[in-house]
C-alpha cells in the first residue's frame, strides 16, 4: 500500500518558490511511489494568476493540492489565524486519508507538523531549511526590542527545540547547518539526518536549450549590445539580500568598465531597485529591470557574463542554500558573491565558479573588478557540471526518497 504524505507549506504553490522548490521534489516522490497531499497558504493575487499553471504541473501525478487563503494583516494575529486554519485542514485531511507522515519546513508549518505528531501519532519529517526564529531577527522582520516580538521569538525558539527532539527525521540544506544541528542537546543521533541543498532543475536551466534567436530577441528588447558585459541578479530583493552593497559594486564596476550593464531579473519592487541605483549614481541606461516567469528565466540568465548576489552573512544564513546559486551554476555562469552563507564559499571554490568576497569594501570590489577587466575565462562546462554534482533535482529526489523510506519502513 502506498504511504500517504502530507506536505505543509506556508509558501504558496502559486508563488515562484512553490513552483521551484516544492512541486518538482514532490513530482519526483510521486513517481517513486508515494501518495502526496500539499496543504499550502496562497496569496490571493498569485492564486488568481497562477492556479491553472499549478494544476497543470500537478496533473498526472499522485498529488492532491489543498490550498487555503493566506492572511497578512494584522501582524501576529493574522498568523495565528493561519495556524488555526492549517490545523483544521490538516486534521480534516488526516481523517479522510489516514496520513502516514507529515513533512514540514520551519516556522508555521513545523508548528502544525509537531502538533500532528503529538496529537495524531503520525511520523514527522522536520525539514530545517533555515533557522527560522533567528532568521526573522537577522532579516529585520522581528524587532525583539519590541515586547510582542520578543515573546514571539522566545516561543518559536522553544518550539524549534521540541521539533528537533520529536522529529522522526531531519533534513537541512547545508553541511554548515548539519554541524550545528548535531551539536544541539535535543538532537538524537538515532534520528536520520540528510543534507539536501536547494536543487536546480537541470533540464529547465540548460544553456543548450537557449537558441541564438531567443538571445538576440531578448538583447534587442532589453537594449543590450553585443559588446556589453552583463551582470545579472536573479530573484527577490530586500530582507537578507544586500541590495545597496550590490548596487555599490555595480556603480564601481560601471565606472571602470563602461560597457557593463546590470540586469535585475526580479518579480517586484522594481521602483526600489531603480531608486537605490540612482542613490549610488548608477546611470539609468546601465540598469535593466525585468520580471520573468519561471520558464523565461533561463533565457534571461543566458544573457549574463556574471551573476551577483550578496546575502547578509549572519548565523541564520549558515543554514541557507540560495536557490539562485544552483540555477545560475546550471547555466554555466560564474557568480560574484560573499562568504558566510551556508556552503556557498566552498561550492564556488570547489567548482571554480566565480568570486567570493569576505567584505564589502571598495578594495574588495576592485580586486574582483580587476579580474573581470582582465577578461578571466571561466570553464562554463565545469560550472554546470558542478551544479549537476551538487544541486541536481534528480539527486535531491533520490535523497528525499531514501529518508522517506527510512522513516516509514
Amino acid at each position: 500500500m502506498q504511504k500517504k504524505i502530507l506536505f505543509i507549506s506556508y509558501d504558496g504553490m502559486t508563488d515562484p518558490l512553490g513552483q521551484s522548490q516544492v512541486i518538482p521534489y514532490l513530482q519526483g516522490l510521486s513517481n517513486n511511489g508515494f501518495q502526496l497531499f500539499i496543504l499550502s497558504c496562497e496569496k490571493q493575487a498569485a492564486f488568481l494568476q497562477n492556479e491553472t499553471a499549478v494544476q497543470k504541473m500537478l496533473a498526472g501525478y499522485n498529488i492532491k493540492w489543498v490550498p487555503i487563503k493566506y492572511t497578512k494583516k494584522p501582524p501576529v494575529l493574522s498568523t495565528l489565524k493561519d495556524i488555526i486554519n492549517l490545523k483544521k485542514k490538516a486534521k480534516q485531511i488526516h481523517r479522510l486519508y489516514h496520513i502516514d507522515m507529515v513533512h514540514t519546513r520551519p516556522g508555521i508549518p513545523a508548528l502544525v507538523g509537531l502538533w500532528m505528531k503529538q496529537t495524531m501519532g503520525v511520523k514527522f519529517l522536520h525539514d530545517i531549511r533555515e533557522f527560522y526564529a533567528q532568521s526573522r531577527v537577522d532579516g529585520g522582520m522581528w524587532n525583539i526590542q519590541h515586547p510582542l516580538y520578543k515573546i514571539v521569538y522566545r516561543y518559536f525558539i522553544e518550539k524549534e527545540k521540541q521539533q528537533v527532539a520529536k522529529s522522526d527525521g531531519i533534513v537541512c540544506l547545508t553541511y554548515a547547518a548539519e554541524k550545528i544541528i548535531k551539536q544541539l542537546p535535543e538532537y538524537k543521533s538515532s534520528v536520520p539526518l540528510a543534507v539536501i541543498p536547494c536543487s536546480a532543475d537541470m533540464d529547465l536551466f540548460d544553456p543548450a536549450t537557449i537558441n541564438a534567436g531567443q538571445r538576440q530577441q531578448l538583447q534587442h528588447e532589453l537594449n543590450i549590445g553585443e559588446k556589453d558585459i552583463i551582470i545579472s541578479y536573479l530573484g527577490s530583493i530586500g530582507g537578507w539580500y544586500m541590495t545597496s552593497e550590490m548596487l555599490r559594486f555595480c556603480k564601481r564596476l560601471s565606472d571602470q568598465i563602461p560597457q557593463a550593464k546590470f540586469l535585475f531579473i526580479s518579480p517586484h519592487l522594481h521602483d526600489v531597485i531603480a531608486g537605490k541605483a540612482a542613490k549610488y549614481g548608477l546611470p539609468a541606461d546601465k540598469l535593466i529591470v525585468k520580471h520573468g516567469k519561471r520558464a523565461e528565466v533561463p533565457a534571461l540568465l543566458s544573457l549574463s557574463n556574471y551573476s551577483i548576489f550578496f546575502i547578509k552573512p549572519c548565523y541564520s544564513k549558515l543554514s541557507s542554500s540560495p536557490t539562485k546559486h544552483g540555477e545560475i551554476m546550471a547555466m554555466g555562469i560564474p557568480v560574484i558573491t560573499n562568504s558566510g552563507v551556508g556552503d556557498v564559499e566552498e561550492i564556488v571554490h570547489k567548482y571554480h565558479g566565480g568570486f567570493v568576497l569576505n567584505e564589502f569594501t571598495d578594495e574588495a570590489f576592485d580586486a574582483v573588478i580587476a579580474v573581470i577587466f582582465g577578461n578571466k575565462k571561466f570553464d562554463t562546462d565545469e560550472i554546470r557540471s558542478g551544479a549537476t554534482d551538487f544541486y541536481s533535482l534528480k539527486k535531491a529526489v533520490e535523497q528525499y526518497t531514501a529518508i522517506y523510506r527510512e522513516i516509514l519502513c
